[in-house]
């Protein structure tokens, strides 16, 4: 395990989604103030998490960030078109003009920026070859701020996240409305991790991850997409999708599903374990899935249909 680096005195998050907040009350824990930075103020407060303005599309309302000498985990989303992110340089620009330093910087990117690997296993040192475009935007962001981060000592560290599932991430409007799946022979490997542990990952990276350092984040749970979406069905009390061929699936499923179908790899988190000294509260699909739905089944709610 890698020693501890010194507490950050205030933290920064630019992303305050349900990762973004979730990683706020574990840094507000420990005492240590936190600046969300959104669009909207308002899930802000009712989370208790000081909130600050700007659009990351709007270079101008990116001014006095609470940025020097701060912890910066950003896990904002890059714009949902191109082949690259504009946003992260948009915010790395504003950080020069104002002369900020963070401590440190924490990026949440994807698995998807390896690629088809046809079920291989993909360690940090595999080289990423993104092949659909939102995989691209995230491998830019990677490498533009791993250079912004070289070229001014700040030490930066890459979390590649398989999906991410939980409350409110489970596809359950898809399942509902009985959207098919291709038989599980057809359906890809992924790669998964609650989203609990993923705040404690994100945590424990900016406590212990080295500079410019990849860390893979999975449960390792191996599994494919067809039987996640069966164990989601299962432990809903649902009916389990439809099962169709792979040429009917290019016919019918959306092309953000098709591009998940059509990726497959089993990620080695030998790294994340060893060096960050990760012991997850999930390890598994069926121990996550009983947490996630245990209290009410009827009221669990989700829209994300992610791969991994």
């Amino acid at each position: 395990m890698n020693p501890a680096v010194k507490p950050p005195e205030q933290v920064l998050i630019v992303g305050c989604g349900d990762i973004g907040r979730r990683v706020a009350r574990l840094w507000q824990a420990q005492d240590i103030p936190v600046t969300g930075l959104a669009r909207h103020v308002e899930p802000l407060d009712e989370a208790g998490i000081p909130a600050r303005v700007a659009d990351l599309d709007d270079p101008a309302s990116l001014s006095a960030l609470p940025a020097d000498g701060a912890l910066i985990c950003y896990f904002a989303p890059p714009p949902p078109r191109g082949d690259q992110d504009p946003r992260m340089q948009h915010f790395l620009q504003a950080l020069d003009q104002q002369g900020a330093r963070p401590q440190r910087m924490v990026y949440i990117s994807t698995s998807g920026v390896y690629g088809d690997q046809q079920g291989g296993i993909v360690s940090e040192a595999t080289p990423a070859n993104p092949q659909v475009d939102r995989a691209r935007r995230r491998y830019h962001a990677e490498q533009t701020l791993r250079q912004w981060g070289r070229e001014r000592h700040v030490p930066v560290i890459i979390l590649r996240v398989g999906g991410i599932y939980g409350p409110g991430r489970l596809p359950v409007r898809r399942i509902r409305k009985q959207v098919p799946m291709v038989h599980e022979a057809l359906a890809p490997l992924t790669n998964r991790i609650h989203a609990a542990d993923l705040a404690a990952i994100c945590v424990a990276a900016a406590r212990r991850g080295r500079a410019d350092t990849i860390y893979n984040v999975s449960d390792g749970d191996e599994s494919n997409m067809t039987a996640y979406f069966n164990s989601v069905a299962d432990f809903l009390g649902l009916p389990r999708p439809p099962l169709i061929e792979m040429d009917e699936a290019r016919q019918t499923l959306s092309e953000g599903m098709l591009s998940y179908l059509g990726e497959s790899r089993r990620m080695d988190t030998s790294r994340l374990h060893e060096e960050l000294g990760i012991e997850l509260q999930y390890p598994t699909l069926q121990i996550g899935l009983e947490a996630t739905c245990q209290n009410d089944r009827d009221e669990v709610r989700g829209t994300r249909d992610e791969g991994g």
